[in-house]
């Protein structure tokens, strides 16, 4: 399989050129120069297929040959090693768990199987890799913990001073080896930039051999299309249009899905369910794509002024705003609606939302009150609520305990970096620290 950029399809690469440079040399994103139909004898036998051999399936048709079959194997064993139930809520809606890694985050699926595909490219050469993430809160833990002591490999995290939870904080700054934290005095669009321009220098591509852990990168974007197709198979059996209302802030999770969409999972409609930073949501709505600061909000991972992914979403679409604008429809809900909805749910239900999940629940809701439809709901729920403690217990008013695979965090030393959004202070750091 090749890959092209999304700023010049004739730039082709291959697997490993577009996983390593992570960015293209155009700054435009990598996308599969086709995108394969599986079979539908695969469909039928969905819901009896493993999540791993599921994953497999999806992952070997997108990679093809670049990759042998028992390395592939090897790295989706590596990345399934928990569970993503589908939970019912109220009658018609879902909560589709994607905190079950060691992270407590959905991005745990990425971050694994993107740390095992450039660690396997990273034996195959002589140089260090070295991967930057920015994040806005679970990126940098899941990149950090899932790279870890991977050989050949070394991660800079950049974050937004005080805009992460102290939990969050804690999961990638208490690690060290060879994980470095830079703590950036701005949003997460500063860091998301400083990274963007980091891969257009010439003198850091010269001495390092650079690629990002962001869902910029193809590799992220590949395994979150797994739990689409795993998910569906749940709720096969209730032969209703399946709808997913997604909380988006960077729009690599909607983009996973709409990837399975057209690698043919009857899919019925994607909800793109946002905080104040309601970007796409305006978009949908007026056509107009108007990036802009990000404003800072109680579900802080999708505080995103101006998401990278949405050209990728374009392009699945041909630019066809008509298209995309039928499968997709966008909601914003303020802090204080996410809260109500986090209450109203633990009154009725007994079930406890993070703030990023109350969102997609209220996207979903939405539209089921808008367009009447017979559908079965499902939300991603990204976070266990135990991550956004300060929030969900002053908004529900009551304790969350904290399970013991972040308590271990908790008892870690922070050790950050202070850096600015400047970019050329960025770019001395790199050359004289590493």
């Amino acid at each position: 399989m090749k890959f092209y950029s999304t700023n010049n399809p004739s730039l082709k690469v291959d697997l490993r050129q577009a996983v390593t440079q992570g960015l293209a040399p155009d700054n435009g994103l990598y996308m599969p120069e086709r995108i394969p139909v599986l079979p539908k004898a695969f469909f039928d036998a969905l819901p009896g297929i493993s999540f791993e051999d599921m994953a497999f399936t999806v992952a070997q048709a997108i990679i093809g040959d670049d990759i042998p079959k028992e390395e592939l194997q090897r790295i989706i064993k590596h990345t399934l090693q928990f569970d993503a139930p589908v939970v019912k809520v109220e009658e018609g809606v879902y909560s589709l768990e994607l905190f079950h890694g060691p992270t407590l985050a959905f991005k745990d699926f990425g971050a694994r199987f993107m740390s095992q595909l450039l660690g396997y490219f990273a034996k195959q050469q002589h140089q260090e890799i070295v991967i930057l993430a920015a994040t806005s809160g679970d990126t940098g833990s899941a990149v950090a913990n899932g790279f870890l002591g991977v050989p050949g490999t070394r991660v800079v995290v950049l974050y937004p001073s005080g805009k992460v939870s102290e939990i969050q904080e804690k999961q990638f700054t208490t690690l060290e080896q060879n994980i470095t934290a830079l703590e950036v005095e701005g949003t997460f669009d500063d860091c998301q930039h400083l990274v963007k321009q980091a891969f257009l220098d010439a003198d850091l591509k010269k001495k390092f051999f650079l690629t990002s852990a962001n869902s910029i990168n193809i590799a992220r974007l590949i395994p979150q299309s797994f739990y689409y197709f795993y998910s569906f198979a749940k709720v096969q059996a209730l032969k209703k249009p399946v709808v997913y209302s997604i909380p988006s802030g960077n729009f690599g999770n909607i983009t996973g899905g709409l990837l399975a969409q057209r690698m043919g999972l009857p899919i019925h409609r994607f909800i793109a369910a946002t905080n104040s930073n309601d970007v796409v949501p305006e978009y949908l709505k007026t056509q107009t794509f108007r990036p802009r600061p990000s404003q800072q909000t109680i579900s802080n991972a999708m505080d995103v002024g101006n998401p990278s992914n949405f050209v990728r979403m374009l392009e699945l679409f041909g630019k066809n705003f008509e298209a995309l604008s039928k499968d997709i429809r966008g909601y914003a809900f303020s802090d204080e609606e996410t809260q109500q909805a986090m209450r109203a749910v633990f009154a009725g239900q007994g079930y406890i939302m993070d703030p990023h999940g109350a969102i997609g629940y209220l996207g979903l809701k939405k539209y089921v009150q808008e367009t009447k439809e017979d559908v079965t709901g499902i939300f991603l729920e990204t976070a266990h609520p135990a991550k956004f403690k300060e929030v969900v217990e002053d908004t529900l008013g009551r304790t969350i305990e904290i399970p013991p695979a972040l308590q271990k965090f908790m008892q870690g030393k922070k050790k950050t970096i202070p850096a600015t959004k400047e970019f050329a202070a960025f770019k001395d750091f790199l050359l004289t620290k590493f």
